[in-house]
């Protein structure tokens, strides 16, 4: 936009120049004056109401992208937190299937050695008579 500012001020700067140099009435002078700096007036509102506009629809467009990005970003962590949940369910599963499974062999342990014992036990008895 200040690459624009300067065009148009050495553009304005050049005309004065060259309407000061001209060989014409001040009168004239002073109406072709007048009437370039209503052209630049108006050149220059035409170019601001279009900067504004072209801000605006920026404006609109990161509002936009701003709007999607939260949406995958929620989206994102709803599924990393439902796969969190559905892990620690499983986990907690299968804690539980491996304690039983701890608790069953501990009681058959226990069971073998009681049978074990009990058979060194009559062998021992047998073998004291």
């Amino acid at each position: 936009m200040s690459r624009t500012i300067n065009v148009i001020a050495a553009a304005a700067v050049g005309f004065v120049a060259g309407v000061l140099m001209a060989p014409k009435s001040g009168k004239e002078t002073r109406k072709d004056i007048k009437v370039k700096t209503l052209e630049a007036k108006k050149y220059a509102t035409e170019k601001a109401k279009d900067a504004k506009l072209a801000a605006k629809e920026a404006s609109v467009t990161l509002k936009k992208s701003a709007k999607t990005v939260e949406a995958e970003a929620t989206s994102m962590v709803n599924s990393a937190r439902s796969s969190a949940e559905r892990v620690s369910r499983e986990a907690s599963t299968e804690a539980a299937k491996l304690t039983d499974e701890a608790k069953a062999r501990a009681a058959r342990v226990a069971q073998d050695s009681k049978r074990a014992l009990g058979t060194v036990a009559k062998d021992a008895e047998k073998r004291l008579k």
